[in-house]
């Protein structure tokens, strides 16, 4: 298993919010960068929280994905409900789980919020290889999470 290297991943997302802030363009090449970085991934994308409660798909790398997602519903939107990041080990087995990609067998989903801790969407990665992601994972992708927070413009 080849080890994902966050502190490189860290100074090139840094890189990416310097030269761009907004959220378009910002999140675009980041799913791009965790799609090229990450090994054995087959989605890498973000969900944006809208007024109405419901996820909505935003820039992403792999197959076409769900485009709604209401909160409280599969990995993303219990992510948003509980507040935390939901790491999954065998999707099949999370209840209400939504199959936007039936080749998908593991997920890690990490809240976005903003100043104020609210949440703004989420970063959703799957793997079609189950138990795919670790607390090393976890950790790393969260930090990730909030160098966004600190620097992305919505």
């Amino acid at each position: 298993m080849t080890l994902t290297d966050y502190r490189l991943l860290q100074k090139q997302l840094q890189e990416l919010i310097d030269e761009e802030p907004r959220y378009v363009p910002l999140l675009s090449n980041t799913s791009a960068l965790l799609f090229m970085t990450m090994d054995r991934l087959n989605w890498a994308g973000f969900y944006l929280l809208q007024d109405d409660g419901t996820l909505v798909l935003g820039p992403f790398q792999g197959k076409t994905a769900c485009i709604h997602i209401p909160v409280g519903r599969g990995v993303c939107g219990t992510a948003v409900q509980e507040n935390r990041t939901i790491l999954v080990k065998n999707v099949h087995d999370f209840p209400g789980h939504i199959a936007c990609d039936s080749a998908s067998l593991s997920e890690i989903v990490v809240p976005i919020r903003d100043a104020e801790g609210r949440i703004l969407g989420v970063l959703d990665i799957d793997s079609p290889i189950e138990a795919r992601f670790s607390e090393e994972d976890r950790e790393g992708l969260e930090t990730l999470v909030r160098i966004l927070e600190k620097g992305i413009v919505f």
